[in-house]
Parts: structure tokens; C-alpha cells; sequence
């Protein structure tokens, strides 16, 4: 069974026929002989089913499979092999965006489940139906807080926010006239008095922070809320989604919009991507929330139905009146962190989570236990941690890829970030911590 239908040479003279071209050639009419390619395509004899098993099985075998310890924003969790079968079907891979109601109940109704759960994750009241990714969503959030202000146009930004994340908004709010100001950080966490400073010199449309944040330290909001709104501005949390199944969720914190990336629930590294950004926030805030939203009703039968709401937020109505042009995301990552969500259930969550943070703090603890690392900040921290080594930490890193294991992200001089997620063993952990116990030769 084919998941694409090829064409029949029916089907392709029925098309010429149409637009009135007489074969296939007549389609590039336009395109000067001059720089048209001359004689056939080097390519390789046709193969059997077989034979092209064989070569690609051959290709697989040339990449290094490493055991991944490191994070950053990107994170190795496991993933049921029913999550990719059921994205896999052709009435998810190849489905558009849902405008007619009528033909699109499933579409909408698991972009609806996906909304509540991330609601219910983050503790706020409305979701969105995801958006491209993490860091996008973040600087659509900073663009939502700017066009609430009244008369601000700044936002503060803490200096632990994850810097590629910090280059996002940045390029967003450059070409939105909203002005960027980075609040301090001491010890590994942001600095409370830069911030109370900041907000009372008045202007200031919102406060943005990362939790964890980029060092992997659990940051504690308490009052950051309250200071933010007595500025009148808005309290934006971005966070890793699966930390949120334990951790005190943006709700709790007070927060006005909670942001992020979807790709810990579930969603394979995959070269960086594709990966889904959520956006949630308090519902007087709904309005200016880009992206769709999709609701649920009853038809003229009682039935329970799903439909899109106020489009006319929306970019296909309000074209660039629009909160956003970010709103054609076919929300099929938001699918497959949906089934994610619902394959593991409330308690797998938790689970993948807790065994994440204690195979971190145990990985911690053996590392600083050989007398070659200390831990770079005295906090708190999830499932990622900074280390600083007393040796070269390139050549550290280059042994552990040479014994197969990706050993955490240089992120200074003699600084390495380790992270663990629960798809880390016992054995994988002390494989790497001996490892780090050899000397350089």
C-alpha cells in the first residue's frame, strides 16, 4: 500500500491535457536550452526492494550511535514505537490546516486534547495549538506582552535565559520597535536587585525567565510576580515541559504566559528538529495570543463538536493586522506529544521525569566524587547540571565520543553541562564517570 498515490501515464496525460501542454517537457518551455542538462542523470542502475535495504542498512552502519549526556534544550527521551505509527498514517502526515469544520473533527478534537493537556501541564487557562518551536514561541510571547503594554515598550529578559533562545527575540523585537534589556545573574540564578531596579525605572512591558534555566538550575520566582504587576507588565515563564510534570508549574508561579518547547515530551533529537512550541496564558490575554485555537461545542444534534475560534486573530483574516504570521503550523509535532502524553498517562510522566532527575543528581554526585570536578553553581537542579573540570575539557570530551558517549556541552573554558534523562542507565552513568577518571595519554 502506497502512503503517496503515484501517477498512472493516464493520470499525467489527463493533467497535460488540462493546462493544454503536450508532454512533460513542454512544462520547462520557459527555461533557456542553454543552461538545460544535456544527457541522462548519473544515476544508478534501478535496485530491488532488497538490494536498496541492503545499501541504506550499509549507509546506517557509518554512523556512530553515541549514549547521549548532553541537553541544552534538546533531550534524549524515549519514545513507544505507537507514537510514530499512529503520526505515520496518511490522515495525520499529509492533513492541512483544519478550516472546514465539517471534514477536519479529528484534526480539531486532537489539537483540542493537546491544548488542555498543555493547560493543565503549565497551570494556566488557555493553550494555543502549538507553534513552530520553543524559542519562536518565547519571542512571540514578548511581542504579546509589548502589545498589551499600553505605553511600554520594554522587556526584560534574565541573563539565564538560553542565549539561543535570547537571539530569537531578539531578531522578533527588533523588527516589532520592542527594546530588550538584560537583567543580571549572580550565582547561576537571576539577580533579584537588577530586576527590582530595572522594573521601577518605569516602562517595562514584561519580564521574561527560563526555569530550569540555562545552566539547568531550578529557579526560585517567589514575589516575581507581584513585582512585575505592580509594574503593570506581564510575568512570561519558559520552561522544559516534562520538568513541569514535577516541578511548581508557571500557574503556581503566577505567571502570564508560560512558553516553550514541546520536544521532552516525546519527540526524538532528530537533528534539531522538527519540534513543537507551546504557548499558553490567562484567558484575558486570549485575544492576543497568536496562533489558532480551537474550541468545542455542540451541533444542532446535541453532538459534540471542535471548531476554530477567534480567527480573526488570525493571519488568512486579518492578513498583517494579524497578532502573528506564525499561524500555519500543521500542528502534527502537537500530535505526536499528544499521544506522547496519553501512551505514558499522568504517572509515566512523572516517572520519565523523576528518573531523569535522579540519574542527574546521582551522575552529580559520582562526577564530584572523583576529585576532578566541582559543581560549577551551589543551586538547585532538574536533570541538567554545570561541572567545572580540572583538566582539558576537550580532550575529555574527544575520549568519551571515542568510547561511544556524548559527554555534555562545553559551555566554558573548564565548564562542561551534563545532562540525564531517563532513558539513562546505571551502567551508562558509571561507564562515563570511569571514563573520566583516566588520564590523557
Amino acid at each position: 500500500m502506497y502512503k503517496y498515490f503515484p501517477h498512472t501515464q493516464e493520470d499525467i496525460d489527463t493533467m497535460l491535457q488540462k493546462i493544454g501542454v503536450d508532454n512533460l517537457e513542454g512544462l520547462y518551455s520557459e527555461i533557456p536550452e542553454s543552461i538545460r542538462l544535456k544527457g541522462d542523470y548519473d544515476l544508478p542502475q534501478a535496485k530491488s526492494e532488497l538490494e536498496i535495504r541492503q545499501l541504506f542498512e550499509q549507509l546506517c552502519y557509518k554512523n556512530r550511535l553515541l549514549t547521549v549526556f548532553a541537553g541544552a534544550g534538546v533531550y534524549d527521551h524515549y519514545t513507544p514505537s505507537v507514537v510514530p505509527s499512529i503520526v505515520g498514517r496518511s490522515e495525520f502526515l499529509t492533513s492541512y490546516t483544519p478550516y472546514q469544520a465539517e471534514i477536519s473533527q479529528g484534526t480539531l478534537h486532537y489539537i483540542f486534547e493537546y491544548q488542555s493537556m498543555m493547560a493543565e501541564l503549565t497551570g494556566m487557562d488557555i493553550s494555543n495549538a502549538s507553534m513552530y518551536d520553543g524559542s519562536t514561541a518565547t519571542a512571540e510571547a514578548v511581542l504579546m506582552a509589548a502589545a498589551s503594554a499600553k505605553k511600554a515598550n520594554r522587556v526584560l529578559v534574565s541573563a539565564t535565559v538560553d542565549p539561543k533562545i535570547l537571539q530569537v527575540v531578539r531578531t522578533y523585537a527588533r523588527f516589532h520597535g520592542v527594546e530588550i534589556s538584560i537583567i543580571a545573574a549572580k550565582d547561576g540564578v537571576t539577580d533579584t536587585a537588577d530586576m527590582e531596579r530595572q522594573l521601577a525605572e518605569g516602562g517595562v512591558a514584561g519580564l521574561l525567565v527560563q526555569q530550569p534555566n540555562c545552566y539547568g538550575i531550578v529557579e526560585d520566582f517567589t514575589g516575581f510576580a507581584e513585582k512585575v504587576h505592580d509594574q503593570k507588565a506581564l510575568f512570561i515563564i519558559n520552561s522544559v515541559a516534562l520538568d513541569l510534570a514535577l516541578l511548581k508549574t508557571p500557574g503556581e508561579w503566577g505567571a502570564d504566559i508560560a512558553v516553550g518547547d514541546g520536544q521532552s515530551l516525546g519527540i526524538p533529537m532528530s537533528y534539531g528538529g522538527p519540534y513543537v512550541g507551546y504557548l499558553c496564558c490567562r484567558e484575558k490575554l486570549m485575544r492576543k495570543m497568536p496562533g489558532r485555537i480551537v474550541g468545542m461545542t455542540k451541533d444542532n444534534r446535541g453532538q459534540r463538536v471542535f471548531v476554530l475560534t477567534l480567527q480573526a486573530r488570525e493571519q488568512h483574516i486579518r492578513r498583517q493586522k494579524a497578532t502573528s504570521n506564525i499561524c500555519s503550523n500543521q500542528s502534527l509535532m502537537a500530535l505526536w506529544t499528544t499521544i506522547w502524553c496519553s501512551v505514558m498517562g499522568k504517572e509515566g510522566v512523572k516517572e520519565a521525569a523523576q528518573r531523569s532527575y535522579e540519574g542527574a543528581h546521582y551522575l552529580c554526585s559520582q562526577l564530584t566524587g572523583t576529585g576532578r570536578f566541582r559543581k560549577t553553581f551551589d543551586q538547585e537542579f532538574f536533570n541538567e547540571f554545570c561541572v567545572d573540570y580540572d583538566g582539558d575539557v576537550d580532550q575529555l570530551q574527544q575520549r568519551l565520543i571515542d568510547n561511544g558517549i556524548l559527554g555534555g556541552v562545553k559551555v566554558g573554558e573548564s565548564t562542561i553541562m551534563f545532562a540525564v534523562t531517563e532513558k539513562r542507565t546505571k551502567e551508562e552513568i558509571d561507564k562515563l564517570v570511569e571514563l573520566t577518571k583516566e588520564e590523557t595519554r
